[in-house]
């Protein structure tokens, strides 16, 4: 039977809608991890969120793909994974410290960028001069928001522009993974080496942890599975070009809790980068889903 346009309109704005909660699950997980890192290093913060969040997980990969979802072919590649995935959140969230919620998330969003500089220059894969021409107007707002050499420049701001590039390694490494796994054994397998990586540390790190406290990581845990378990689903209604520009409603929410919670207004420059590096991520999709139809 042929699948008419009645048929997928009802999915994609079920997507988009599983985007924008995920979005909003996701920026509340940050804004979580920006409280708590007031008491705790954030290699904390990640270990007790991803041991509260690993049978949740365990149970969604369960659920959704059954036993097989459980079982990896490749552990060692989710392994280097988990490793990279604790490095951009641990970067990401000694940001937080120091910049506004809206600042980091913004600079967040230069992934796709990233993620085609690098399938270019590290894995050969032919991008065109379209493509290229967004990477640099991505980097162009990635510039106007850090301001380098400004009297504004703030150091942490290259965090989040570091995580953004380990955030791009780990989009590609998913090649490395078996590709008959899920995306439900990738998000298990994510997890649970950010646990054992992070608990490696904890001997050395460990900060006694306050009751009051208590429901700020079950908050943060429960908040970060639930956003990616959203988006993951998303994906699963309507093609990328058509849910990942709802992504970009984080910056609304962040911007919303920065200025609820700590009191925080972003500049212009922040916004004005900001718009640049999502007209470039947005097109950067979209250029991308075209190429796949065309073959």
């Amino acid at each position: 039977m042929q699948t008419t346009a009645t048929d997928i309109r009802p999915k994609a704005v079920t997507g988009i809608a599983l985007m924008i909660a995920a979005a909003a699950c996701l920026s509340i997980n940050d804004a979580f991890a920006k409280a708590l890192t007031a008491g705790y290093l954030p290699i904390q913060i990640l270990f007790v969120r991803n041991i509260i969040a690993l049978p949740i997980a365990a149970l969604v990969a369960w659920k959704m793909g059954g036993t097989a979802a459980l079982r990896s072919r490749r552990p060692a590649a989710h392994l280097m994974r988990g490793a990279i995935w604790v490095a951009a959140a641990t970067l990401f969230f000694t940001s937080l410290g120091y910049l506004a919620l809206a600042e980091a998330t913004v600079l967040i969003f230069a992934a796709p960028v990233f993620v085609t500089a690098l399938s270019a220059l590290v894995l050969k894969d032919e991008v065109g001069w379209r493509r290229w021409s967004a990477v640099l107007v991505g980097f162009a707002g990635v510039l106007i928001v850090v301001r380098p050499g400004g009297s504004t420049f703030q150091a942490a701001s290259l965090f989040p522009v570091a995580t953004a590039l380990l955030y791009a390694v780990l989009m590609i490494s998913a090649r490395w993974v078996d590709s008959r796994e899920s995306v439900w054994t990738l998000m298990l397998y994510q997890t649970g080496a950010g646990a054992l990586i992070c608990a490696l540390a904890m001997p050395f790190l460990w900060t006694p942890m306050r009751m009051e406290d208590l429901w700020l990581f079950v908050g943060i845990s429960l908040s970060g599975t639930a956003g990616i378990t959203m988006m993951t689903q998303a994906f699963r209604f309507a093609p990328a070009a058509v849910i990942a520009p709802f992504d970009y409603t984080a910056l609304i929410w962040a911007a919303l809790m920065g200025w609820l919670f700590w009191n925080e207004i972003p500049d212009v420059a922040t916004y004005a980068g900001g718009a640049v590096i999502i007209a470039s991520g947005a097109f950067i999709v979209w250029r991308e889903s075209r190429l796949t139809k065309t073959g």
